[in-house]
């Protein structure tokens, strides 16, 4: 496992982190919105609330982790933007979108995007100390609790308008249906207050976190099926017939992470954890070293999303270092096979493809744009850094 970590460590410092560094725009601030498929850099496309805390996330804990010093610098460029073009001064919160230049253009406020500003301030607070960075994340996390969140059936709202009137959750539904709560912004907010309590832990924030692993045990997470449901209506009836085989993953280890963290001793959670591992394991990967996408109404997606594949290698070297079963060391060994011969794009100044579909063929779609960034795969060799290097 060590001579895999090395690799990954060498893979992010060479192959991932320059492909974005090189999208920094010094004239407008943050990174430019796009990259085509043809790895044209599109300079004048939208910035996304949600890439820039996730780019900002990302060179903060990449200096964090390695102690480069240029990767501060990215970090000090990203929270400069965030702060002064994707936070609303007004109505307080940060947009989903603003133009090239750092204009608002689609002042929506989702608590997804929240929790990505909270995760990200609280990662550059870790690395800088900036009291300004931190009293914006506090900020906002004070933000959700009294605007998003749902006191009566203990859920986090979804999507408002720009002053927080509650609307429609259109950013996050999907499969017909709109949901009122997601599994998708409450494993979201789980991973934004875990980070925000590294950084600055208080009794409140860490009784949230304990309300949220209840949530997630209790209402979220399937005990029968080891899955986790995805879109609920708001008394958390189940929209959808659906199972999100990278979401599950992911989510495995975050709330493990959660557990660790705020040292919650809770033989359920541990027995949740490690079922949702060994489900996804024997019921999603496939032969190729692969997880496949989802399934809905028993029907199988079998696209493989680059974001599902750098999520299953932390989950499952999560469920390793619990189990020491070998069966999550080879998952993980012909994972990072597949990403190598499949996702990685190895076209001249190339990063990730955003998937490959069932044919085998890469999927011609942007490798850069608001929901593609350096998060998931950069989190996964930095996690590998820290659990197996250091």
């Amino acid at each position: 496992m060590k001579q895999l970590a090395m690799e990954v460590k060498d893979h992010l410092e060479h192959k991932i982190l320059p492909f974005w560094m090189n999208l920094k725009d010094e004239q407008n601030g943050g990174f430019y919105g796009e990259v085509d498929y043809s790895l044209q850099i599109e300079k004048e496309a939208d910035k996304g609330g949600i890439a820039t805390a996730r780019f900002l996330w990302t060179f903060s804990s990449a200096y964090r982790v390695t102690n480069n010093e240029k990767y501060f610098e990215y970090a000090d460029h990203l929270y400069a933007f965030l702060r002064d073009k994707l936070y609303d001064r007004t109505h307080k919160g940060i947009y989903w979108l603003v133009d090239f230049r750092g204009e608002p253009k689609d002042t929506r406020k989702h608590v997804y995007a929240q929790s990505f500003a909270i995760y990200a301030l609280s990662e550059y607070y870790r690395v800088s100390q900036s009291q300004e960075a931190l009293d914006l994340a506090m900020e906002i996390y004070h933000l959700i609790e009294e605007k998003g969140y749902d006191k009566e059936n203990q859920a986090y709202m979804e999507e408002f308008d720009r002053a927080w009137h509650p609307v429609d959750n259109e950013m996050l539904s999907e499969n017909g249906v709109i949901a009122e709560i997601t599994m998708n912004t409450h494993i979201h907010v789980l991973e934004a207050y875990t980070n925000l309590y590294k950084a600055s832990p208080n009794q409140d924030l860490k009784q949230r976190l304990h309300d949220l692993l209840q949530v997630h045990y209790k209402k979220i997470y399937d005990e029968q099926t080891k899955f986790l449901g995805v879109f609920f209506d708001k008394e958390w009836r189940s929209l959808v017939d659906m199972k999100s085989f990278g979401h599950d993953i992911e989510a495995s280890w975050l709330m493990d992470e959660t557990v660790k963290t705020i040292n919650v001793d809770d033989p359920n959670y541990d027995k949740m954890i490690l079922d949702i591992a060994y489900n996804i394991a024997d019921y999603a990967m496939r032969e190729d070293g692969s997880l496949i996408n989802e399934q809905v109404n028993g029907e199988y997606d079998y696209t493989r999303i680059w974001w599902v594949q750098a999520e299953a290698m932390v989950g499952f070297l999560n469920a390793y270092q619990h189990t020491d079963d070998l069966k999550f060391e080879q998952l993980i060994i012909k994972l990072w096979d597949y990403i190598k011969q499949n996702i990685v794009d190895n076209r001249e100044n190339g990063e990730w493809y955003w998937s490959i579909e069932a044919n085998g063929k890469p999927t011609e779609r942007s490798v850069g744009e608001p929901w593609k960034t350096s998060y998931h795969n950069s989190r996964f060799c930095l996690e590998f850094i820290e659990r197996v290097l250091v």
